[in-house]
């Protein structure tokens, strides 16, 4: 019969011989899976996930389907050798009375919570189906996540199932089964956090996050080798992946050679020459640091101290037009050196191209791993204290690009403007690391706030995606053209809070929408973005999305959030509010020389960010604002952000310059009062009647105003939350 264990046992030896000449699959975890009935509920990814997930099983796995596939002609006899359990949708209670059976009969059953095929290849909401089986059959839930198989042809990766090529043969998988949960803990909430922390440790299980920065760059130049990577927007020139290959291996070996010291600290805008510097520090096994040249002397010679730099790479038009930067004692002038290296330039040029990957590697002494040892160091923006030395590893950068490679899903035709610098972590990972890597063609640009001539590249180069802060899109508003965005399909912005106003007029002016992401310095950047929704392959699928406004996305493949009090640090819901703390192969490994602050963030991998935040349902994220621009008045948490989003809406103080922000002052009644600094008079008793009539509360409404000379902000557009804090403090203001 069918049904019998022999005949059964045949089947699954058949079919699971067959399916590992496709699959190879690694499960981790299997010490977690109890010995009697439970009830798995994974992550759903492709059509062939029930055969990957028993793969990865010791024992036979009972599977919940639609009935809709289970009548199907082609599939029903397989089906019903494994015997696996139809369920109605619109009658689910006899599957649920044959799940409980089969669970209390000490059997493994199996259903996907999400209900449906993942077209974003993130988690989807879950539904409740699988707490009414666990309750039934009051057995434990365990959680599990099958990961590696997004972009697969069995996934919608791409737009489409099927059509298209497989990227591995045999193609690997990684399996992680969680601790078993009690059916009444076993929550959609802590489901849903359990499954992001078990994609977090498959993602750490990748090997290329063990490789090192420089050769994966080496890999990713010597794919194509001819076609061109870097436009350099000021004088139109350009490079192909293999002249800009041996432009910096030639670079990097006089470095190798001329300069002792670890780290060497990179003082260009964003161009072709910065590209160069960068990658030909990484390629003589070194530490390329970048500088952010805007900021103040002192804080850039406490950099140089702390990094202990000694040389410095820089053009020398560009050295001549910082004269009161701190130089190092050793600064290499790229347009002065580069000619001098010309026959050595051409000689790697040819063997960059002809010289095999790994002899090229190993003929240029490049470790084969780099791991958690220190790749890039970057220095903070310092907005609300001193910058500090964040030391990101080959492991982070490696894994934040995977991560973001993922997300941007890029096609051949699309291209990055690179005008964000390369000192900056959003400019540093996502257009440095990320083309050099990948091979996503860049025009660079060394000014954000040139709005004008950044727009006029768009329309020139047709570029794709453009990358940027609100503060740099609002010049768009002023001085771009409509047309001259038209072949943008991805508009991105992070690095602070992205007023609602600037996404309704870009919307407006450009028929663009803007894509708010988050990120920190510290999670090398990329957490999360907004993104296009997929357009679904039929009208009968629902719709998934990427896209939600006020949020700033789903998180990235890898990553996992816990939500905790951020006084107690008593843990919470994910979908209630409070600190976020996050873990994932992105988290940096510490600041530079600093194990105290380094302490006071880190805790077992885990990054206490410093943002109040939430999830919901669906997996948006939701950050409402810094700690640090909160106020606690009378009990209640108040969010700085929010405030100076309702005084410009009451006020109408829409506009491209920052003309109020919103600080915490002592007060003796209630420990802390709020002060509004603003840039020009406001009456503050009409303040008070526009936010009484929008249903401010009062504890939200400042109790008096300072008109300053300015705002104070930083270089990247961000408020310079300490700046602000010492003019709110000046006995003139108090």
């Amino acid at each position: 019969m069918l049904g019998d264990s022999a005949s059964e046992r045949a089947f699954y030896s058949f079919g699971c011989g067959l399916a590992r000449l496709v699959y190879r699959v690694r499960a981790i975890g299997l010490d977690n899976l109890p010995s009697g009935g439970f009830l798995l509920v994974p992550n759903h990814i492709t059509w062939v996930d029930a055969i990957v997930l028993q793969l990865s099983c010791p024992r036979p796995v009972r599977f919940i389907i639609d009935e809709e596939f289970y009548r199907k002609p082609v599939l029903k006899l397989p089906l019903r050798m494994v015997r696996v359990i139809p369920i109605d949708r619109r009658k689910p209670r006899e599957a649920i009375r044959r799940a409980t059976e089969q669970i209390e009969a000490g059997q493994i059953v199996c259903i996907f919570p999400e209900g449906q095929l993942s077209r974003t290849g993130t988690l989807t909401r879950l539904q409740r189906g699988y707490e009414m089986i666990a309750r039934h059959a009051r057995c434990p839930v365990v959680p599990v996540f099958l990961d590696q198989l997004w972009g697969s042809i069995f996934s919608f990766r791409g737009g489409k199932f099927f059509r298209k090529w497989p990227k591995h043969f045999p193609y690997r998988a990684t399996v992680a089964f969680g601790n078993p949960l009690p059916a009444e803990e076993a929550t959609i909430a802590r489901v849903h956090e359990d499954l992001l922390k078990l994609g977090a440790d498959c993602f750490e299980q990748r090997p290329e996050l063990r490789q090192h920065l420089a050769r994966r760059a080496l890999r990713g130049l010597k794919r194509s080798p001819f076609s061109t990577l870097v436009i350099d927007g000021m004088d139109g020139s350009k490079l192909s992946r293999g002249k800009l290959l041996g432009i910096s291996i030639a670079l990097g070996r006089y470095l190798r050679k001329n300069s002792h010291e670890k780290r060497i600290a990179i003082v260009l805008p964003a161009s072709k020459g910065a590209v160069v510097a960068n990658l030909a520090v990484a390629l003589a096994n070194k530490i390329p640091v970048g500088l952010n040249f805007t900021a103040s002397a002192d804080a850039v010679a406490s950099a140089i101290s702390h990094a202990e730099i000694q040389t410095a790479i820089s053009a020398k038009q560009f050295h001549g037009r910082l004269s009161n930067f701190p130089w190092p004692p050793n600064v290499v002038f790229l347009d002065e050196l580069l000619p001098k290296l010309k026959m050595q330039i051409l000689f790697w040029w040819i063997m960059g191209i002809v010289t095999p990957n790994f002899l090229l590697a190993r003929w240029l002494d490049l470790p084969r791993q780099g791991g958690h040892e220190e790749a890039v160091l970057l220095f903070t923006s310092g907005s609300s204290g001193e910058p500090k030395g964040v030391v990101l590893s080959h492991h982070n950068i490696i894994g934040n690009v995977a991560q973001f490679t993922v997300m941007l899903d890029a096609a051949p035709e699309d291209s990055l403007l690179a005008s964000l610098p390369f000192f900056h972590s959003f400019g540093c990972t996502v257009t440095l690391w990320y083309p050099l890597i990948e091979g996503t063609p860049i025009v660079t640009y060394p000014n954000p706030l040139e709005a004008a001539k950044n727009a006029e590249l768009v329309e020139k180069y047709r570029i794709t995606v453009v990358l940027a802060t609100p503060t740099f899109l609002r010049a768009y508003l002023r001085k771009a053209e409509q047309h001259q965005l038209r072949s943008t399909r991805l508009v991105i912005v992070g690095a602070e809070k992205m007023p609602l106003d600037l996404s309704e007029k870009f919307l407006e002016r450009f028929g663009k929408r803007v894509m708010e992401g988050y990120g920190l310095t510290e999670t090398s950047p990329v957490v999360s973005v907004n993104l296009p929704d997929p357009t679904p392959e039929r009208a009968d699928v629902k719709q998934q999305m990427l896209y939600r406004l006020g949020s700033v996305g789903k998180m990235a493949a890898g990553i996992a959030a816990e939500i905790r009090n951020p006084e107690t640090k008593e843990k919470l819901s994910i979908y209630d509010s409070g600190m976020l703390w996050l873990r994932g192969p992105n988290i940096f490994e510490g600041y530079l020389k600093d194990p105290k602050r380094t302490a006071e963030v880190l805790h077992n991998r885990w990054l206490k960010t410093g943002d109040i935040g939430r999830l919901d349902e669906d997996g948006f994220l939701y950050i409402e604002g810094r700690l640090s621009r909160f106020s606690k008045i009378g009990g209640e948490m108040v969010p700085h952000e929010v405030v100076e989003q309702k005084i410009i809406a009451a006020l109408g103080l829409e506009g491209s310059e920052r003309r109020i922000a919103i600080c915490g002052v002592p007060d003796e009644a209630k420990g802390e009062a709020l002060l509004l600094l603003t840039a020009e008079p406001i009456e503050i008793d009409k303040l008070r009647a526009a936010l009484n009539e929008a249903g401010v509360p009062n504890l939200w409404i400042p109790k008096r105003s300072v008109v300053v000379e300015n705002i104070p902000v930083l270089a990247s557009g961000k408020l310079d939350i300490r700046g602000c804090q010492e003019l709110a403090q000046s006995p003139t203001n108090a």
